[in-house]
């Protein structure tokens, strides 16, 4: 009897390399915005703070550190926890969520957190095809 294939499994791997990961999306996500919108240098912190809990938060949930690399479901909680703690925080904290930037914000870190999963999947699943020829 043949079962599903397991998640792939990165029990052998560093689970803070993969925060890590995620922490320089969120981080490169302020920087890119706040460049953009010439925001000084000191207010960086201030805009990343929110964002970096929400990641804390999300990592904290079960099963995110057991599979961190997998689209589903680890890769849309962390994007989705991050983006809505993260988002809850500005408001809380009277810094405002004016205009469209909650919908870019949740649409730029989908890209990323969501987005640098694929890559792993995409090799699990390549490798998973040529071992059927070999």
């Amino acid at each position: 009897m043949e079962t599903d294939p397991e998640p792939v499994g990165d029990s052998s791997t560093n689970v803070m390399l993969w925060f890590a990961l995620d922490l320089v999306c969120v981080l490169g996500f302020v920087v890119v915005g706040n460049f953009t919108h010439g925001t000084p240098l000191g207010e960086y912190l201030g805009t990343a703070w929110p964002f970096v809990v929400g990641l804390v938060v999300a990592w904290m949930a079960p099963g995110t550190r057991d599979v961190p690399t997998i689209l589903w479901p680890t890769g849309v909680v962390v994007w989705a926890v991050t983006t809505v703690v993260g988002l809850g925080l500005r408001w809380a904290s009277g810094a405002g969520l004016s205009g469209a930037f909650p919908l870019v914000t949740a649409a730029v870190l989908a890209a990323l957190l969501i987005g640098w999963r694929v890559i792993p999947e995409v090799l699990v699943r390549r490798r998973g095809r040529q071992a059927r020829y070999l």
